[in-house]
């Protein structure tokens, strides 16, 4: 990589991973073993000692969960319309509706009074998710859901390592699922996790992980299906897991010299991080204003490209996808967010020198 060549996201490796990828190699312990044991282990210990099922992906983390609470058809989940929204897909695989909440305009996150607004009697699941690693104030979320029998499950995918009034993102609801996907904060590749404070929730989730078998082989006790992890993967995470507080002060690192560069140029609003949220970025992401870049965000991310800067898009919004959500009324936050964010490169090797190139660039292209 050079300074002409940033690219969106880079895999960073601390020392262990081709070691214990080879020592789960030799094991012959190729699906489950002793590496998915230790990652859930060391998820839980992360997560305030909460039951930790691992899962071979978020998006199979979010459908576990949702197996758990028992989301059917008829249900009702309420998910920002602002958001990566697999949340919102799983509900809709397993013929529930999901109903689209606003996000606030400056934290780009799910507040508790638009929660509150979507609730009705078949509500089952709210889902916070935690954007670019930001945190929703799930506590006050968490207050206004379950009193009415509705829980609460945070997608901290995009925040693991963040914390917020001291807890960590995804132990703060009574369940939440994580991703460790290629470009997230820790990565087993693909892979993902839920950490749950109920017992029998998580007994529930292994079960349906297993084809529906427990201890009795080959007896399905429900119609499960296959959300395994595999123990190369596990390995490949418990190396990185060891590294995890490097990972995070070099995300701080990025996310501080990225607002230090952009202080300065106007046409530029960085996603705004309440006091009580101490993040771990997986992306730093700014909301270009029409007046500085009338061209729009795409055109500037094009710009961006003939400059080797790889960018991406914020989401789009679930009410401008047409029959996918058709149900979705209109929510203007959330398109005017889906049409003016543009995310930057974030990972932990990014060096100074490459931020201040990339944020030159974006005041270069500034009409």
């Amino acid at each position: 990589m050079t300074m002409m060549s940033i690219p969106w996201a880079s895999p960073c490796f601390w020392g262990n991973e081709r070691a214990y990828v080879e020592q789960a190699l030799a094991s012959t312990w190729i699906s489950g073993g002793p590496f998915v044991d230790r990652l859930e282990t060391e998820i839980s210990r992360l997560c305030d000692g909460r039951y930790a099922v691992s899962a071979s992906n978020g998006t199979t983390a979010l459908h576990m969960i949702y197996l758990a609470l028992g989301v059917g058809p008829g249900d009702e989940v309420v998910v920002p319309g602002f958001a990566f929204l697999a949340a919102a897909n799983v509900a809709l695989h397993m013929g529930a509706r999901p109903v689209f909440a606003e996000v606030d305009p400056a934290t780009w996150c799910l507040p508790a009074a638009a929660v509150e607004r979507c609730l009705s009697p078949r509500t089952k699941v709210v889902v916070p998710v935690h954007t670019y690693g930001n945190v929703c104030l799930t506590e006050e979320i968490r207050a206004l859901c379950e009193p009415r029998g509705v829980a609460v499950v945070e997608d901290a995918a995009e925040s693991f390592g963040s914390r917020c009034r001291g807890r960590p993102a995804g132990a703060i609801a009574a369940h939440g699922c994580f991703s460790f996907q290629a470009t997230k904060t820790i990565t087993t590749g693909e892979g993902g996790m839920v950490v749950t404070e109920d017992a029998a929730v998580a007994e529930r989730m292994r079960l349906y992980r297993n084809h529906g078998m427990a201890a009795r082989r080959y007896w399905h006790e429900l119609a499960g299906h296959n959300f395994r992890l595999t123990n190369l993967q596990a390995a490949l995470g418990c190396a990185q897991l060891e590294h995890l507080p490097t990972i995070a002060r070099s995300r701080q690192r990025v996310h501080e010299q990225y607002l230090r560069r952009l202080a300065a140029a106007p046409g530029c609003a960085p996603q705004v991080f309440p006091p009580e949220v101490d993040p771990v970025l997986w992306a730093v992401a700014v909301k270009l204003e029409a007046s500085a870049y009338p061209q729009g965000r795409d055109a500037v991310m094009a710009q961006l490209a003939e400059r080797h800067i790889e960018t991406r898009p914020g989401f789009h919004a679930a009410s401008l996808m047409g029959d996918l959500y058709r149900d979705c009324p209109p929510l203007p936050i959330c398109e005017e967010l889906g049409r003016q964010v543009i995310s930057m490169p974030t990972f932990p090797t990014l060096t100074d020198e490459q931020i201040h190139f990339i944020c030159a660039a974006l005041q270069e292209v500034r009409r």
